[in-house]
């Protein structure tokens, strides 16, 4: 999700050990952890939404949208809630200088480096990737699908993720890189089959990429997004291809993948996120017909995720449900928030079932029409019982 609101904007035995790496003061060992211990160990993720990848004018700004600055504070207090992993969408934009080398800002990737450490070093997976760079709608956007020279935007992909993945090359696989966000042409019908192979381009890039740099990163668990991370057109026949990996370690077996694939969940998307009062309700318990969808219910997720399962999961791909959530509407119906609270729980559980990661979508916005779970001013839990369903669908 790229939104600014209105009103501001394993088993540890099972672990095989590859190396000891040092960095940034201290040493770490580095595992190689297969499918199912990656996500066991992932268990459930939070974003550190409408930060990093905040902007104004097209440039980033980790404070333009009203949160305050990231405090490691913040990020002990999501572990202690619970959550195993975080997500850390950033933007990059004008950040990124000119041709021939697209070299970044230097501070503002020591300060993502610096973000990334709160987590990495509370022991939590972190994940990281390029996020509003992908949209037409964004000042400053340059990864665009759609975009008329496909060449340059290849050749400043390419060389955005060399500087990244050699930031960071030294850090243990419970650092993740995303290749992007909800990379998509603006149209949300079905996916242009040419822009599509642009998309996969990308990918095939980033993982290339990546790999080559050096340290732990030929190694590294890297994850890739179908068109806008949207499950249907991921698993359908639209386009989505699976990037190669051909320069990976030797020392991986043959027989494990270091790939996973992004979807994101909104649906339906009447409750889950249009800013009115009149969808509030979700899934069996609805009291009341008039405020539940005609669509989305419990056999929709069930759905959805088991085709996920079916086509990446049963061939040792692991999929990370990158984003869910659903937006408060209390304001409208005092009992939104149990079936926001029934909504989470549902996902995470048949995340779990199906072996997926879900991770909830957090855009620092407390009150009407906020995702937040936290108040990241005074690093307080704000929505309790909507942590609760998720730990509990976990279980």
């Amino acid at each position: 999700m790229f939104k600014k609101w209105k009103k501001f904007g394993i088993s540890s035995l099972a672990l095989v050990l590859v190396a000891a790496v040092a960095f940034t003061g201290w040493s770490a060992k580095a595992s190689a952890a297969d499918a199912s211990q990656i996500v066991s160990e992932m268990g459930a993720g939070w974003n550190l939404g409408n930060q990093l990848e905040a902007a104004v004018n097209g440039t980033p700004n980790e404070t333009a949208w009203g949160n305050p600055t990231v405090t490691p504070e913040l990020i002990k207090k999501v572990k202690a809630a619970g959550f195993k992993s975080i997500r850390i969408p950033v933007s990059y934009l004008n950040n990124i200088g000119s041709a021939p080398n697209y070299t970044i800002n230097a501070a503002w990737l020591n300060r993502i480096q610096q973000v990334v450490d709160y987590a990495y070093n509370e022991g939590l997976y972190v994940i990281i990737n390029i996020h509003g760079d992908g949209y037409n709608s964004v000042q400053g956007g340059w990864l665009l699908v759609n975009g008329g020279n496909q060449t340059a935007i290849k050749e400043k992909y390419k060389k955005v993720w060399q500087q990244i993945a050699t930031k960071f090359s030294n850090y243990n696989d419970r650092l993740i890189f995303e290749s992007m966000n909800e990379v998509f042409d603006g149209n949300y019908g079905n996916p242009n089959s040419a822009y599509y192979t642009n998309l996969n381009a990308y990918n095939q890039i980033f993982v290339d990429t990546v790999r080559q740099t050096g340290g732990n990163n030929n190694a590294r668990w890297l994850l890739v997004p179908g068109w806008n991370t949207n499950i249907d057109y991921t698993v359908g026949n639209y386009g989505f291809t699976l990037p190669t990996d051909n320069y990976r370690s030797s020392a991986i077996p043959s027989s494990q993948k270091r790939i996973m694939i992004s979807a994101h969940y909104y649906s339906p998307w009447d409750f889950a996120g249009e800013e009115n009062g009149n969808i509030t309700q979700w899934g069996a318990t609805s009291t009341n017909p008039a405020k539940k969808s005609t669509w989305g219910q419990e056999d929709y997720l069930e759905s959805q995720f088991k085709s996920m399962y079916d086509k990446f999961v049963t061939q040792g791909y692991p999929v990370v449900i990158g984003e869910f959530g659903s937006i408060d509407k209390t304001s409208y119906d005092s009992s939104n928030n149990v079936y926001r609270a029934a909504y989470a729980k549902a996902v995470t559980a048949k995340a779990k079932k199906y072996k997926m990661v879900p991770v909830y979508w957090d855009n620092g916005h407390n009150g009407q029409h906020g995702f937040a779970l936290f108040n990241r001013s005074n690093n307080t839990v704000t929505q309790q019982n909507i942590i609760n369903a998720i730990m509990q669908g976990m279980q």
